[in-house]
């Protein structure tokens, strides 16, 4: 399973999601801190769920990261655009 498939499905697992777009921005930082060969280093997740918009801005960001979990080990870089 790829990186963006376990992305996919561990915030669909922990959300009732209605939008969610995962981009893999990698080769825009070959060279660059982080990135590995092969790519799966820097994504860009924009989620929309119902949970997270009753949130503010912090916990979102603690909501997402906790439903990704060790997956956050092996990304270098996440944008992240909730709500």
């Amino acid at each position: 399973m790829t990186v963006s498939e376990e992305i996919r499905a561990r915030l669909s697992a922990a959300f009732r999601v209605e939008r969610l777009e995962i981009r893999d921005d990698s080769e825009k930082h070959r060279g660059h801190g982080g990135w590995r060969e092969g790519g799966e280093t820097h994504f860009q997740v924009v989620i929309r769920a119902p949970e997270l918009a009753a949130m503010n801005r912090v916990a979102r960001h603690r909501a997402v990261h906790a439903a990704l979990g060790d997956l956050t080990t092996r990304i270098h870089a996440l944008a992240l655009d909730i709500g």
